[in-house]
């Protein structure tokens, strides 16, 4: 019986390890988000320079918590509501990977606008968006370590919101874009990085739902709204 409760102790501080690095790695998502909007706003190629080193930190952790995940299976062999903790774990991990990677992104095409004809009053509706889903993604990383499935089913909710956001700055960037075709190679950039965004929208979602697979047992079935109007693919450029 001592050695049960050793080994049940044991599992427990896996965890809490394990989620402390998850939690690490979101925390750095979120800076790099934040500091990806600074640097456009600002034009801060210094900026957008650590953003891309720093992304090398966020997949760091990523490999760390693949290993410390694959390693409590093994040891541990986890089943029920433990082997769902740890799976969730793999999945989660990759999403803010992923997240990371887009905001890297951001901060490339940051240096390339630098070097572009101005856009006036091209970026405050980018920075709203980046905004709302650096928000997102803080409320997602909440619910996980509070087991809060409303929280994360508020967080999916949102993503709409994101969508529509997205949908505007489309329209907005073409206006420009036929306004004054100096703006053609900026406005496409910009494009990009909304669409960036709206990415990092869907997989904060994806996060939110794991959340929801983690506490209720299942992944919610019903299909949520999706409010992007410029594609039916789920393609998106990372570079």
């Amino acid at each position: 019986m001592i050695q049960s409760n050793h080994i049940v102790t044991g599992f427990d501080r896996d965890l809490e390890a394990i989620q402390a690095l998850i939690m690490k790695m979101g925390g750095q998502v979120e800076d790099s988000i934040g500091k990806a909007t600074i640097a456009l706003i600002e034009g801060d190629a210094e900026l957008a320079q650590a953003i891309r080193r720093g992304d090398k930190a966020i997949d760091a952790l990523e490999v760390q918590v693949n290993e410390e995940a694959a390693r409590i299976i093994a040891l541990r062999q986890p089943t029920a509501t433990d082997l769902r903790t740890v799976l969730s774990v793999f999945r989660i991990s990759a999403a803010l990977e992923r997240i990371g990677d887009y905001s890297k992104n951001m901060a490339k095409r940051t240096e390339i606008l630098m070097e572009l004809h101005p856009v006036e009053g091209a970026t405050a509706s980018l920075r709203r968006m980046s905004k709302s889903v650096q928000l997102m993604l803080k409320d997602a990383l909440d619910a996980y370590i509070q087991r809060d499935s409303d929280l994360a089913a508020d967080v999916r909710a949102r993503d709409e919101e994101v969508d529509q956001m997205y949908n505007g700055l489309f329209r907005e960037y073409l206006t420009h874009m036929m306004e004054d075709p100096r703006n053609i190679t900026a406005c496409m950039h910009l494009h990009f990085m909304a669409k960036n965004i709206e990415r990092m929208g869907d997989l904060v979602t994806n996060i939110a739902e794991q959340v929801i697979y983690l506490v209720d047992g299942e992944i919610p079935d019903d299909d949520r709204n999706k409010a992007d109007l410029t594609s039916s693919t789920k393609g998106g450029q990372v570079g």
